[in-house]
């Protein structure tokens, strides 16, 4: 193993982060339901989770195909720095959005969340490249941890210009870190070897592509493996995408003070990404992620009767606890599905079933927002989701 390409690698968490932080979860999206869109009745939540749906779909569609022409073209890294920068250029862009913007503000972010997710598919996919298999979940949680550390780091650079209230230069700083601390991933990672030649005609290489997708769903654990996830994933998507949200709508929690939350939960997260790297190895993901699930389902249960903002504090410091921990457990458990050479292919699988996932999840929240005129029952129904979730892992039997 390569110190240089572990850190780079861990690197690149750290850099994407700050869209992580400041556009998905704790800034823009305030910005973008209570400014733009307005939210008196529920239609800011409503088109938030069209717009991740939207995005998470297309991520969905073409994760795949984009995966598998990665590894066979020897491109992995290419698609890599392009989607990288075709995020950034889309968050400097949010610097032109004004108040009643939405369509132009939706497009963005859906380019956004696109170029971001795309990149992510083979980010993923480098660590079975740079990390022997015993390492894998250490390594993983390395990756997480520095990632909450650039959330950290992040928010920190945010929060004069959210006291301010001057968020439209934000934006421009945000694709900035993005930009400058991916830049030792496209330096230091391992290039790429071709498996095959992408030649002949298009249907040729379609039929290439399905044959390998045959493959994959001939692989029953992998399956269910799949079908657990696409439920937890859902969940912890949803959690991500309106946890702002539903600290400023249904408690009340000031913009400033939302950057004190989501402090707390990345110090906790990265905490508990560092205590549980090693058991990931040890105990093995499987284990992990059905203790992280439980876990789960007890936060999204209290969130539903929590009333004031210091509970909902604490709360939130335990949802970080296991934010990192099922991350991780997660991507290092199903590297042992993957066979060597085809990491940005399954990749595209994993990336097609969680953001498959995640445009149910937000979509299903904005619904029950605005039926009910409260997130409340919003939030309660992700339990279900992860309830789903741990019932398809405790049938999966092996990975290796």
């Amino acid at each position: 193993m390569k110190k240089s390409e572990i850190l780079s690698w861990c690197l690149y968490d750290f850099a994407s982060s700050s869209y992580r932080a400041i556009i998905i979860t704790v800034v823009f999206p305030v910005y973008f339901v209570n400014v733009v869109v307005g939210n008196t009745s529920g239609e800011g939540d409503l088109w938030w989770g069209r717009v991740i749906s939207l995005s998470m779909a297309l991520v969905a569609i073409t994760a795949p195909f984009i995966g598998a022409i990665a590894d066979y073209g020897g491109l992995r890294k290419r698609f890599l720095i392009a989607s990288t920068l075709m995020s950034v250029g889309a968050i400097a862009s949010l610097y032109f959005v004004k108040p009643g913007d939405m369509f132009y503000a939706f497009l963005i972010i859906v380019v956004a969340n696109i170029g971001f997710e795309g990149a992510m598919v083979f980010y993923n996919s480098y660590l079975s490249d740079i990390a022997r298999r015993e390492y894998h979940g250490r390594v993983s949680a390395w990756g997480f941890a520095l990632g909450y550390l650039g959330s950290l780091c992040s928010l920190g650079v945010a929060w004069p210009f959210v006291k301010a209230e001057a968020l439209r230069p934000l934006w421009l700083v945000t694709a900035s870190f993005f930009v400058v601390f991916s830049l030792p991933s496209f330096v230091y990672l391992p290039a790429d070897k071709k498996l095959i030649e992408f030649t002949g005609s298009i249907s040729k290489n379609l039929t290439q592509l399905k044959n390998n997708a045959m493959e994959l769903w001939q692989m029953r654990e992998l399956k269910k493996f799949m079908l657990a996830y696409f439920f937890y994933a859902d969940g912890t998507n949803t959690v991500i995408a309106f946890s702002s949200i539903y600290a400023a709508t249904t408690l009340n929690v000031q913009s400033t003070s939302l950057i004190y939350l989501f402090l707390i939960v990345q110090i906790t997260a990265i905490v508990g990404a560092v205590l549980m790297a090693r058991p990931i190895d040890v105990w093995g993901g499987k284990k992990v992620i059905i203790i992280s699930l439980v876990h789960w389902c007890c936060i999204t249960i209290v969130a539903y009767f929590i009333k004031t903002q210091p509970a909902f504090f604490l709360l939130c410091a335990a949802a970080g606890l296991g934010l990192g921990t099922i991350q991780a457990a997660s991507r290092t458990y199903f590297t042992g599905f993957i066979p060597a050479g085809r990491e940005s292919e399954f990749f595209g699988l994993y990336a097609m079933i969680g953001k498959t996932s995640a445009i149910i999840g937000p979509l299903l929240f904005g619904l029950i927002s605005a039926h009910f005129k409260s997130q409340r029952p919003a939030i309660l129904s992700l339990t279900l989701l992860f309830i789903g979730g741990l019932s398809f892992i405790l049938t999966v039997k092996s990975n290796r």
